[in-house]
């Protein structure tokens, strides 16, 4: 029930990305960026220093930026260490007893760590919509976007986008900005969300996209 041990594999190329179905534009004055789950816990089943987490990390940085100097709000979703059975639920039958309640662990990885003015929700489920205020925060800041970075593409990432789709708010995964168990994970999530759910993109066509500059 342990997470797995993640080996190295090429991040997806711009060229092996899924046909969207959609033809969603991100709005600077719409969207939100979520950053999905980039706590140390999660990121040390990669192999450092290698594909994906290198790239992912680097193309999550540079999205944030992106998304910054556009005024989007910029948002995290992090699960408490230390849960109860019955907090965790399912997810418990699934994967075990999940973060331990320490402060490494729990933390997000320090190249994309949040900021002063960033907010961090406490996630619970797959779907980071769920016993969250983030629908909430969308409609209160007049919102029906959201970018997705993080980890893992095909479950958190993907549920999230998913919820997304059932609430009418456009989700936008970033395809080289979350990782995922294996590259055969990867491409499936994308390929699923581009054909049921959301509009996969690029780290360097979403910011082109934000600054009306696509390519």
């Amino acid at each position: 029930m342990a997470l797995p041990a993640i080996q190295p594999y090429a991040m997806p190329a711009a060229d092996e990305l899924p046909d969207n179905r959609v033809t969603w534009k991100p709005d600077p004055s719409r969207a939100v960026l979520l950053v999905h789950d980039l706590q140390n816990h999660f990121l040390d089943a990669f192999t450092p220093d290698t594909s994906p987490l290198t790239p992912m990390l680097a193309n999550v940085a540079s999205v944030k930026a992106a998304c910054a100097g556009a005024g989007v709000p910029v948002l995290y979703s992090a699960q408490p260490g230390g849960q109860t059975p019955a907090e965790r639920g399912l997810q418990q039958d699934f994967w075990g007893p999940g973060l331990p309640d320490e402060e490494r662990a729990k933390a997000v990885a320090a190249p994309v760590a949040p900021g002063a003015d960033d907010v961090v929700l406490t996630k619970w489920k797959y779907s980071a919509f769920v016993r969250t205020d983030l629908a909430e925060r969308m409609t209160a800041a007049g919102c029906d976007q959201i970018v997705l970075v993080g980890v893992y593409a095909h479950i958190g990432v993907l549920m999230t986008a998913c919820d997304a789709w059932m609430r009418d708010i456009q989700a936008f995964v970033v395809a080289d900005a979350v990782a995922d168990f294996s590259r055969r994970d990867h491409l499936s999530a994308l390929e699923w969300a581009a054909s049921k759910c959301a509009y996969v993109t690029t780290a360097d066509d979403l910011a082109g996209l934000l600054s009306g500059q696509e390519g």
